[in-house]
């Protein structure tokens, strides 16, 4: 057998930032290359994701993947080994042929994307390359010079910090600058600005899941203006430098068009709803908004893409799922102009570049983007890197799991600017401001 072949794949638990078990799986080639990758898991998930797979029962909470690492260190090493590793799309085929359900619920989402990645950075690691160059190199997808431009929590809510504030993510993209390195700086910036106000203010209740500050804000809104002032406070200029982006998650209090803000004491429908996000859009420096309805609320979101698309981008998550199928029908239908990706939505790589290609198709943004429950696995950036995916959603300015995809972020731009070493900000490696529905 030559290089290109699998010797032996090997699925072992591993811990995420929640504490929780998780698997992550190793693939050994014929000639000692190896590739590796971790199974992240979300909290907030849409109902047509993939499923993961869990033990239940008492031991770890009901969260044990036992089941799962069997499902791999059994069928899916007998299904693979002796396969060539450089066809990415038979080695998914073949596993999704192999569960033998559509959600994957049988051997587990986790249990298949893990596999589905480390199959990726084996066939990389083959070749000698970083998975970002590899994916250019060799796959035909041209890995512009660009990195992704970061979307950034500060403020975590909804089910990333116990439902404290309705809204799940208050998040920064530093829109006005023009490298990665500076865009992680200006963060950086309003991230120390709005600790200092939370701190003042005796708001600061301790770290979310996605490691944002956990908030005591009065109400939704109260939100969206201490972040306005935080990054007033860190000496940038809000909407010209730095802009906010929402992940409302509406489908975490409300089904069917109906919808309940806790924190406001309001119920609102949909309409209404739709109304006060295009307020806030007006009122503050609001750009992007992840799930302003419901995932069931189709016609709400239509509705709304149509009030606000010319200058707000709506990204669809749970109301998509990495489904390229529903992309499609989606931009049929004008609703929404963006979509999230995440891999263990879709349960395989094959499945999210398809997701990825159907959104350049329909003219869409893109944001390559992490779970809540996460590691320090750095596969997503040489995803965003080496497909050319402009934007990048990994969680906050802080806790491990998340600088480790950050600062893997700056070692690629070193490595595309070819100033590894220099110490200077790396230049001219974030895309375009033109390319953004915002600008």
């Amino acid at each position: 057998m030559s290089k290109n072949h699998i010797k032996n794949v090997h699925a072992r638990q591993v811990w995420d930032s929640r504490g929780r078990p998780t698997v992550e799986v190793e693939i050994t080639l014929r000639y000692g290359a190896i590739g590796r990758a971790i199974a992240p898991a979300g909290a907030s998930t849409g109902s047509g994701e993939v499923l993961e797979l869990r033990d239940g029962g008492d031991r770890h909470g009901g969260f044990g993947v036992s089941t799962a690492l069997d499902a791999v260190n059994d069928e899916i090493r007998a299904l693979l080994k002796g396969k060539r590793i450089d066809d990415q799309a038979e080695i998914d085929r073949l596993l999704v042929e192999l569960d033998g359900t559509e959600d994957l619920s049988r051997l587990g989402g986790n249990a298949v994307i893990a596999t589905s990645m480390a199959a990726q950075h084996a066939a990389a690691a083959a070749e000698k390359l970083p998975l970002w160059q590899y994916l250019g190199a060799f796959q035909g997808n041209s890995a512009a010079d660009t990195l992704p431009l970061p979307e950034i929590q500060i403020f975590g809510g909804g089910a990333h910090a116990g439902r404290r504030v309705d809204v799940q993510d208050f998040m920064v993209i530093a829109v006005g600058a023009t490298s990665y390195a500076e865009a992680l700086e200006w963060t950086a910036d309003v991230y120390r600005a709005a600790g200092d106000i939370m701190t003042e203010t005796g708001r600061l209740q301790g770290v979310a899941d996605e490691g944002g500050f956990w908030p005591a804000f009065d109400n939704n809104e109260d939100a969206l203006e201490t972040l306005t002032r935080a990054i007033e406070k860190s000496g940038h200029r809000p909407a010209e430098d730095i802009a906010i982006s929402l992940d409302i998650a509406a489908s975490e209090f409300g089904s069917g068009g109906d919808y309940r803000l806790a924190r406001d004491n309001r119920e609102l429908g949909s309409d209404l709803l739709s109304g006060m996000l295009v307020d806030w859009t007006e009122r503050f420096p609001v750009v992007s908004i992840e799930d302003p309805l419901g995932e069931d609320d189709a016609d709400g979101m239509v509705r709304f893409t149509w009030a606000v698309s010319k200058r707000v981008q709506v990204v669809g998550d749970d109301f998509l799922v990495t489904n390229a199928a529903r992309i499609a029908q989606a931009a049929k239908d004008k609703a929404c102009n963006a979509v999230l990706i995440k891999p263990n939505q879709a349960g395989t790589l094959s499945r999210t570049k398809a997701a990825f290609d159907a959104a350049k198709t329909a003219g869409y943004g893109a944001i390559i983007s992490a779970r809540s429950g996460e590691t320090e696995d750095t596969t997503i950036v040489h995803l965003g890197v080496g497909w050319g995916v402009k934007q990048l959603k990994v969680g906050s300015f802080a806790r491990s799991e998340r600088m480790a995809k950050w600062n893997e972020g700056l070692r690629i731009a070193e490595t595309i600017s070819g100033v590894a070493g220099s110490g200077l900000p790396v230049d001219g490696n974030l895309p375009a401001r033109a390319e953004f529905p915002w600008k």
